[in-house]
């Protein structure tokens, strides 16, 4: 287990000996300190863990008062509880808005900031919701054009990486601070481009395919550099969050490799290796909690995720994409062998249950493999291929 597993433990083990009321209290105050620009040590995994709870029952109320949530509305679909280092093209880290909040307020625009803040308050305190979004969509405009002539020249960035250096240890926080001014920029676009979607989309092919693929076209042609976050909003609506590639695959001369990677959305395969590694780190979670039936759940999408790739990509292992695939489908494969014994024996016949490995479902196949151990990811996959031209015989 690494450092960074130990600690996460450690803090949920700590968040769970607390009531809920205390738990969002403590929420509302780590985030009202950083709003005034203080610095709470170990406060990312505790945010974490409390954002996600909180997100999970719908208790999202406790972040409504905040100047500095009103500003970073437009960026909440892209928003993820990774590290910046984690966080890819169309995602935005979490831990990266507190000190890039901080940055804003006491370095880049610090009258603007100030003035803002103090508007916000009086409209928060009299329960004016919409002045106070009229309000922050202003200074949102404003603080977009002033940081992207700040952040124009080379110097100027290397200048605004050092400030930023001084805030948090995060060397890729610069990126964030530069995804954040293009979802700013695009903001009104991105905000249309998502009403456009319905809340799910249950299979992401014929129509449904062609509609959204006409309505990223349009998008993309006139803001180009945000079309990873378009991505990103696409697959929220995904109920199958791995056919994004799709949007790469479909489009591409050929299956092979390198053509799909030459693609305009080829930036979708990974952005779904991405959400493959989350998945691990949730089946990493889910094993040392010994919640066997999620770890099995999560164990299912991991190797669907890991098959789609592998029979729409022809030549992945040649690729980048593929050793990425092979390095995570390892770590997997190793988090399981690492946690497997400490689960109590009674729970072992849901992981191998007949249900999981019959011929009726490919997933289980799959899974299967994963409990048992596979030799090699290319055994598995040729087995469920001679599985599947078993039952289109």
């Amino acid at each position: 287990m690494t450092t960074q597993e130990i600690q996460t433990d450690r803090v949920r083990a700590y968040l769970a000996q607390l009531t809920a009321p205390a738990r969002r209290h403590l929420l509302a105050e780590i985030e009202r300190l950083q709003a005034h620009g203080e610095t709470v040590p170990g406060a990312g995994p505790i945010l974490a863990q409390l954002r996600a709870e909180f997100r999970a029952t719908g208790d999202a109320h406790y972040h409504q008062g905040n100047p500095t949530r009103y500003f970073y509305q437009p960026l909440e679909p892209m928003l993820v509880d990774r590290t910046p280092e984690q966080a890819h093209a169309g995602h935005i880290s979490r831990e990266s808005l507190g000190p890039i909040w901080e940055w804003i307020s006491e370095v880049a625009l610090p009258t603007l900031a100030r003035d803002y803040v103090e508007e916000m308050k009086l409209l928060i305190a009299a329960d004016n919701r919409p002045a106070a979004v009229k309000v922050a969509h202003a200074f949102q405009t404003k603080a977009a054009k002033a940081l992207e002539i700040s952040l124009g020249p080379p110097a100027n960035a290397a200048r605004v990486r050092a400030e930023l250096a001084r805030l948090t240890s995060s060397a890729a926080i610069f990126d964030d601070l530069l995804k954040i001014l293009c979802v700013l920029r695009a903001r009104d676009a991105l905000a249309e481009f998502a009403a456009a979607f319905p809340v799910k989309i249950e299979k992401f092919e014929g129509e449904a395919f062609a509609r959204v693929q006409r309505q990223l076209n349009t998008f993309t042609a006139a803001h180009a550099d945000a079309m990873p976050f378009a991505l990103t909003i696409i697959s929220k609506h995904l109920k199958t969050p791995w056919q994004l590639i799709r949007l790469a695959t479909k489009i591409s001369d050929s299956k092979k490799a390198a053509d799909v990677a030459a693609t305009p959305y080829a930036i979708a395969v990974s952005m779904v290796l991405d959400h493959l590694d989350a998945r691990r780190e949730s089946l990493g979670h889910a094993l040392r909690q010994q919640h066997v039936v999620l770890a099995r759940d999560v164990l299912v999408d991991i190797y669907d995720i890991e098959y789609a790739l592998r029979v729409r990509i022809d030549q992945l292992d040649e690729s980048e994409w593929g050793g990425r695939l092979n390095e995570l489908m390892q770590a997997v494969a190793t988090a399981v062998d690492a946690e497997i014994h400490t689960i109590d024996g009674s729970l072992h016949h849901i992981l191998g249950s007949q249900a999981l490995h019959s011929g009726d479902t490919l997933a289980g196949r799959l899974t299967y493999f994963a409990w048992k151990g596979r030799d090699a990811v290319t055994d598995s996959v040729a087995y469920c291929k001679k599985l599947m031209n078993q039952h289109h015989a």
